[in-house]
């Protein structure tokens, strides 16, 4: 049964507008049952106020739906296409948030300039390439999926937990929607506040690398400290 996951994936979707990451339509949460290879993801075009459980699409790991009967969310190549490539990883949102989709549209990393970054992340949030015209026409949401993982690189999805998708807006990821909404809200402030400081200060320096290690090692791996055990930490 996949309602706990409908479940999920309902408040995920539902949590995005609420927390400013999307308007009107433009967004969109999905949830992995990897045992059974099924994604839950939210239906396209459909209006975040009248979204209910059972609007929710489920498809397969190709991308064919296997219950529902409105159309998946016209991402859900990019979803399928990240859940194959990446096996730690649970859930996936897709917003235009304003200040992470801005340094996507300037075709900028969010550079690592404070402690805030570094809890969530010890790199810059990385911009893909262009998708090249041939890329386009043949599949463009597969695509798109195929540069995200490029920009990837070697590193793991919790050291680049989101990449910027040029032009268009980010993609982030967790080991479950919920984890992925809760990142999703967390790069949008980082990349507000990259504008801000910037703006302040348009040469300021990345942090110290050492005060960088510390946040990310006290929140994340065997030694982090950060929050009560078992519970997320505040």
């Amino acid at each position: 049964m996949l309602d706990a996951l409908r479940a999920e994936v309902l408040a995920a979707n539902l949590a995005l507008p609420a927390a400013g990451l999307v308007a009107l339509t433009w967004g969109n949460a999905s949830g992995l049952d990897r045992e059974r290879g099924l994604v839950v993801i939210k239906p396209t075009g459909v209006a975040y106020d009248r979204l209910a459980a059972g609007d929710l699409v489920v498809v397969d790991l190709d991308g064919v739906v296997v219950e529902g009967v409105l159309r998946p969310s016209s991402d859900t190549p990019t979803h399928v296409a990240l859940y194959r490539a990446f096996p730690a990883v649970g859930g996936i949102v897709h917003t235009h948030s304003t200040h992470a989709a801005a340094f996507a549209q300037a075709e900028r990393p969010i550079p690592l300039l404070g402690t805030t970054h570094a809890d969530f992340s010890p790199r810059a949030v990385p911009v893909a390439r262009h998708l090249r015209p041939e890329e386009v026409a043949a599949s463009y949401e597969a695509s798109t999926a195929d540069i995200l993982i490029e920009a990837l690189g070697e590193a793991g999805t919790d050291e680049v937990p989101a990449v910027l998708a040029p032009g268009h807006g980010p993609f982030v990821w967790g080991s479950s929607a919920t984890e992925a909404v809760e990142r999703a809200i967390t790069l949008e402030e980082v990349a507000r506040m990259a504008i801000l400081t910037l703006a302040l200060r348009p040469d300021a320096e990345m942090l110290d690398p050492v005060v960088r290690d510390k946040h990310w090692s006290r929140k994340h791996g065997p030694g982090a400290y950060y929050g009560q055990p078992d519970e997320p930490g505040a």
